[in-house]
């Protein structure tokens, strides 16, 4: 039995985490354990057809990010096929959002890769062990969560109506919006699971999942093709690095947006020491600004990141040039490995892979991950993506794996949690509880201060000249953190109450 403190996204998680490191699973296995219960019973939020990013930081080891992102689709396709086969629904959800859904929006996924590979090179428990609380999930029932009962009830007619197989997935037996706490079950999806215990990561790439997810593609204008599914790899990246208050945190990577973000953001703050709410709003709007004019319509996000970190280093915020459905899961164990998983498929394409009760990812319907335009990225490219799960040590034996999701308020999520914790001297729990801020720009050119309540905050927005939009209390909008960490010998998990969350230490 291995000790570990878990945060993760609803109690089936969680409880699939604590299970996994009692019969002798370390970090990483209790990690995969509860992303893939995770996976399987978020519908709306996240799917196994969707992307990942896993941060690992072994207890002997360097740290490494594997990289399971989703990917433009269609090898061998000809031109032609390109630029339909999406649908544009409009939404309340978020304040109004128009998406891309449809056989045409769905990305080549990687996430199920990213957690097979992770339990490859670091796991200790057989795979099908890993995935076997999943299914019993799906097969005798799981409750709905919060969020995703609040995002289904939104979006039920206007997104899943069009596949009826879809719409019974995320409905009541009599096509009633399903509430939060209520019992579902998805029979479908449970034998999917058993069948990729069995057979492994083969069973999407050329096997029987694999075949009807082309099939059904070729038969309605989809991208994915064959050469897409077995051309998929996982990659292994060297994390950013970046000294935070005496720790060391890794960050994902370019070509990952959200990484390079917070490592400029962390890295600031840490300058500047003892930072303040008007420094928190200066460092979000220089940074969010690059962003949006450079890294959102960048056709080389390696090359651009790695550039936007490298200037800063040299120059700090004079260096930069002027030109949503995520979950997350951490985990540290008593040996000091700390694994950090985000997960994303997305607002969902509003359809499934036929037979199988598996979701599939709208990635290239996302308005905000496609600023190019629709399919105008060659095949076999990794879109953009806010993910940023992140681990770190610190002084004596501390490690730390947190993460959030939130879209493009992951990462002022995180910096600001990592400067109250690394920075401010806050414990977990309070660090994630404080109140926070976020610097958003608009579609308009112009560009107001989000926050929630705080004296403190109010006094900083109306010291930097933006507009302002205050929130009456916390919400999930500015994210939904979940961090464990081991620290003088004790493991604590903390979440965030914005959004639903279980946290739990191994007795």
């Amino acid at each position: 039995m291995t000790r570990v403190a878990v945060a993760a996204p609803n109690p089936v998680a969680l409880r699939a985490g604590l299970e996994a490191a009692a019969d002798g699973g370390n970090a990483v296995d209790a990690a995969i354990a509860a992303t893939l219960v995770t996976l399987s019973t978020e519908p709306g939020i996240v799917s196994l057809m969707g992307g990942a990013y896993v941060s690992v930081w072994p207890a002997a080891g360097d740290a490494v990010v594997i990289d399971g992102n989703v990917e433009m689709p269609g090898r061998g396709l000809d031109p032609s096929a390109f630029g339909r086969a999406v649908r544009h629904v409009s939404t309340n959800y978020g304040g109004g959002v128009t998406m891309g859904a449809g056989h045409g929006s769905v990305a080549n996924s990687g996430a199920l890769h990213a957690v097979w590979t992770a339990r490859e090179r670091f796991g200790m428990l057989p795979w099908r062990r890993l995935v076997e609380p999943a299914a019993v999930a799906c097969r005798d029932g799981y409750p709905v969560g919060a969020s995703a009962a609040l995002y289904l009830a939104i979006v039920r007619e206007s997104l899943f109506a069009e596949d009826p197989e879809a719409h019974a997935l995320i409905t009541g037996s009599d096509g009633h919006t399903l509430e939060a706490g209520e019992v579902t079950t998805n029979t479908d999806l449970a034998d999917i699971l058993e069948l990729l215990g069995a057979q492994g990561i083969s069973l999407v790439t050329t096997g029987a999942v694999a075949r009807v997810l082309v099939d059904d593609m070729a038969a309605n204008g989809g991208l994915v093709t064959d050469d897409d599914l077995t051309a998929y790899e996982a990659v292994v990246r060297r994390p950013t690095l970046r000294a935070v208050g005496g720790w060391t945190i890794a960050l994902n990577p370019p070509p990952a947006i959200g990484g390079p973000m917070l490592a400029v953001m962390l890295g600031e703050l840490a300058r500047r020491g003892a930072w303040t709410w008007s420094d928190a709003i200066e460092i979000q709007e220089r940074v969010l600004g690059h962003r949006v004019s450079v890294h959102d319509r960048s056709r080389d996000l390696d090359a651009d990141g790695h550039a936007l970190l490298e200037a800063v280093e040299r120059y700090g915020l004079a260096g930069l040039p002027t030109s949503s459905s995520t979950a997350h899961v951490s985990v540290v164990d008593e040996d000091g490995t700390a694994c950090a998983i985000t997960m994303s498929s997305g607002y969902g394409a509003g359809i499934v892979i036929p037979g199988t009760g598996i979701l599939l990812n709208n990635a290239l319907g996302e308005p905000e991950l496609n600023r190019l335009g629709l399919h105008a990225l060659a095949p076999g490219t990794r879109l953009a993506s806010n993910m940023a799960p992140t681990t770190a040590r610190g002084p004596g034996d501390s490690v730390l794996a947190i993460g959030s999701p939130g879209a493009d308020r992951i990462t002022t999520a995180l910096m600001q949690v990592l400067g109250q914790a690394l920075l401010h001297g806050s414990d977990l729990q309070h660090a994630i509880d404080a109140p926070r801020l976020h610097v958003r720009h608009h579609d308009d050119g112009t560009v107001s201060v989000e926050h929630e309540p705080d004296e403190a905050i109010s006094d900083a927005v109306a010291g930097c000249g933006l507009a302002a939009h205050a929130y009456p209390r916390p919400h999930m909008y500015f994210g939904g953190v979940g961090g464990a960490v081991l620290g003088d010998g004790k493991l604590v998990a903390a979440g965030d109450a914005r959004r639903e969350a279980a946290v739990g230490v191994s007795p």
